[in-house]
């Protein structure tokens, strides 16, 4: 079948001579030439922070700068072991750029394997380019689901229909005719054609909106928006309290100059959660890495912790549910048709359309095309129509005129035809209508009076991962909403194979009120005949509802629903304009895959609220330990040492493996209020019976060499109520966690009966009484640490 008359090449839709070079494209040579000028599409795609960025954003912050201030003056004044701090925070630091360099290379090599290559016409022929590749002049070809990646000028144009919502805000398809402008960052919904690049690299309309769109980010998440609201809390309080002491250990105690400089030190030191930043980052960037050796690619960092929340994800049909192809499995003649002749008709509408969907591709299988009818206009495929069609010349003269599309769409209510389909529909099958008619393509009422002349059955093929993954949402309280464009009935038994039940429900019925809308989402469980507008009101109706909503897809009716939901999960195969509104791209095609980005989510969001509460409660106990010792007038009771020694063994060491253990629980809301609700109390409690224990040993201890025992008799109230607080942060218990909080007491331990160590962290436990006094008061806070935080649980779940 052939489209047009040899000669002169004309577009399809308006007969306007194009002329030969465009239609060619440029040649070799021209091309060529315009790299040689440097009129190339060379924006950088970038899908992370640069190697230098990296390094900046982890070693130039406010509290680095803090702590290596601190340290400069300690490595002047005190021993090298008061300095361990500084040490520590270099460690901490290098693991950080370490983890995230690795998480970069992850996420660019998947960006390459992940990136769609544009089709340009060059010499004549049509070949696959990457977009960096693209010159000035380039004749690209596009259709359904691509997307426009350079401005241009359209030069052909058969139904073309392109989205320019993402710049514009408008949501309805413009379409183009050749010598319209089209702009970078549209895609194309309906249709097909070509376009002559006429603004390349950074002149391109959307050029800095994409690069900035694909860039790595660690920022705009709860998780690290709460983290910097703690730390701002912290810096307004670090400030007076660190003016106090200095002034008193400074200027109202008469102790040497070295020593109350250290212990000053030893006071401002612990008020920095330095690592919890780090540990935050470190966790992020291992999540990347973990979904990248899963063909994951996460294009925004936060989407691992937003997928996490989600409590609904809405699952479109083709694609998630079912495999991408389909089979044709029977054809039903209607009105006493020739079979024969459907067969012609139906291999003629294969042909017809240059980029079939997965329904026609299975009917250009099932039936191959007559050389002797030729196409003489086209209406492609729309998600909005529910329905393409062609005009033929047959060959002999005649002239007919064919729609393909959804019965219950191109029929009426009554008609008898509907019933047979619906008994189909209940099979799980799809089917399509062949109408003919009699008036032309581009009547806006083209389907009334349609006869409809035969029914194609096509069967979905089942993703095998799917009933499985739809068990594990079930599991984990996500409740699963299928939203087809498809008929409702037989969504709703594809739906019920996969173990899927509830409400089915004909989007064509829904209430345009998004309240009303949003009651029939919370009944309703599967939805057919949904259009693209409809499926991004259903995102906004749940949205409304406070549900946090994931959106899977990979059409490009998709796309809209895509960008407004929380998260927006695309599949690798799936059209470029998905791929690029999405945070999440399923490279392996695999919706299997999603339970492991939901976990991935869970794990660093439940344990980064795990261990911020260790690093919290050590910054409220160490503002409070400091005011207790400006108000009493008294030394304070820590060197940096002694302090390096406690943060190492109850919350550095720990935390890193918390952070980095599983957790299913599902994210729960309002960061920055669920930690202090912890950490506030039970750093009060800490400071509280840590200074108790430093009063009573100095009236216990007298004479030379009083600090000493003084101090390492705070020292053992301090570690055991945090080594409490670290067993609760560690519950439930498994073998590995009643590991690690041991293997951290037996540390301290170690530390206190070896001789050198002693010397080394000075910590040398005097007589018997004061010891075990520590040891009492230690056990009363715990146990109060145990009811208060058991009040705070009944409160938070109430």
């Amino acid at each position: 079948m052939t489209h047009t008359d040899a000669g002169a090449e004309l577009d399809p839709v308006h007969p306007v001579p194009v002329p030969a070079r465009r239609a060619h494209g440029l040649s070799t040579a021209e091309v060529a030439e315009r790299v040689a000028r440097g009129e190339v599409n060379d924006v950088p795609v970038r899908s992370s922070r640069s190697l230098g960025e990296i390094v900046r954003a982890n070693v130039f912050t406010r509290f680095n700068a803090i702590i290596g201030v601190l340290w400069l003056i300690m490595l002047f004044v005190a021993p090298l072991q008061d300095s361990l701090f500084g040490y520590v925070i270099l460690a901490n630091t290098g693991i950080g750029i370490i983890q995230e360099w690795r998480a970069k290379q992850t996420l660019d090599s998947l960006a390459v394997i992940g990136e769609a290559k544009p089709t340009v016409r060059r010499d004549g022929a049509a070949v696959e380019v990457s977009t960096s590749e693209i010159v000035l002049g380039d004749l690209i070809e596009i259709g359904p689901g691509d997307k426009v990646v350079v401005d241009g000028e359209c030069v052909e144009a058969d139904g073309l229909e392109i989205d320019e919502s993402l710049l514009t805000g408008e949501a309805d398809p413009v379409v183009k005719r050749p010598g319209d402008a089209v702009m970078s960052g549209s895609f194309v919904v309906a249709g097909g054609g070509a376009f002559e690049a006429t603004k390349v690299g950074r002149e391109a309309y959307a050029a800095q909106l994409a690069e900035e769109a694909s860039r790595f980010t660690l920022v705009h998440s709860e998780l690290r928006t709460g983290i910097s609201t703690i730390l701002k809390y912290v810096t307004w309080m670090m400030i007076p309290t660190a003016i106090g002491l200095v002034i008193s250990q400074l200027v109202v105690k008469q102790h040497g100059f070295k020593d109350s400089v250290a212990r000053t030190v030893g006071g401002i030191v612990p008020m920095v959660p330095e690592g919890l930043v780090l540990l935050t980052s470190v966790a992020f960037a291992i999540g990347v890495i973990r979904l990248g050796r899963k063909q994951c690619l996460v294009q925004e960092l936060p989407a691992i912790e937003g997928l996490a929340r989600v409590d609904t994800v809405c699952l479109d049909k083709t694609g998630t549910l079912t495999e991408g192809g389909m089979d044709v499995t029977e054809l039903r003649p209607l009105g006493g048709a020739d079979e024969a002749y459907v067969r012609k008709v139906l291999g003629a509408l294969g042909e017809s359309d240059p980029r079939p969907n997965a329904s026609l591709q299975a009917i250009i299988a099932a039936y191959p095309d007559s050389e002797e009818w030729r196409c003489v206009e086209s209406l492609p495929f729309s998600s909005a129509r529910k329905y393409s069609g062609a005009s033929f010349s047959e060959g002999d003269g005649e002239s007919s005129t064919w729609l393909l599309g959804a019965p219950d769409v191109l029929l009426g209510a009554d008609d008898p035809a509907l019933a047979e389909t619906g008994r189909l529909n209940e099979q799980g099958l799809r089917v399509l209508l062949l109408a003919r008619i009699a008036g032309e393509l581009d009547d806006p009422e083209v389907a009334r009076g349609a006869r409809p002349t035969a029914l194609v059955v096509l069967e979905q093929r089942l993703r095998p991962d799917a009933a499985e993954t739809l068990r594990y949402f079930a599991e984990q309280d996500v409740h699963a909403k299928v939203i087809s464009g498809d008929n409702a009935v037989s969504v709703g038994a594809v739906a019920g194979k996969l173990g899927l039940t509830g409400q089915v429900v004909d989007a064509r019925q829904l209430p345009s009120d998004q309240g009303e809308m949003a009651n029939s989402l919370d009944e309703g469980t599967v939805f057919g005949r949904v259009t693209p507008q409809q499926k991004r009101d259903m995102v906004g109706a749940l949205q409304s509802r406070g549900h946090t909503v994931a959106m899977t897809g990979d059409g490009v009716n998709d796309v809209l629903a895509l960008k407004d939901a929380d998260i927006g999960v695309s599949m690798g195969s799936g059209s470029e304009a998905t791929r690029a509104v999405a945070q999440i791209v399923l490279l392996n095609n695999s919706f299997a895959t999603l339970p492991s980005v939901v976990a991935e989510g869970r794990r660093v969001i439940g344990n980064i609220t795990r261990v911020a509460t260790l690093f919290l409660v050590k910054t409220v106990y160490s503002v409070l330990l400091a005011v207790l010792v400006v108000c009493w007038r008294v030394e304070y009771p820590f060197l940096p040492r002694h302090l390096t020694l406690l943060s190492t063994l109850t919350i550095g060491v720990p935390a890193f493996f918390l952070a980095l253990a599983p957790n299913t629980e599902r994210a729960q809301p309002h960061f920055v209020r669920r930690v202090m609700r912890y950490s506030i109390p039970g750093g009060v409690i800490a400071g509280a019976a840590t200074f108790v224990t430093y009063l009573i040993a100095r009236h216990y201890y007298t004479g030379k060499g009083s600090l000493g025992a003084e101090t390492s008799a705070a020292t053992m109230t301090l570690f055991l109520i945090s080594m409490w607080v670290l067993a609760i942060i560690a519950r439930p218990y498994t073998w590995w966690r009643v590991t690690l909080v041991a293997s951290m007491g037996a540390a301290f331990v170690v530390v206190l009966i070896v001789p050198w160590l002693q010397h080394f962290f000075a910590l040398k436990l005097v007589g018997v009484t004061m010891p075990w006094v520590a040891v009492g008061i230690a056990g009363v806070a715990g146990v109060l640490l145990e009811g208060v935080w058991r009040v705070v649980d009944r409160r938070g779940s109430a």
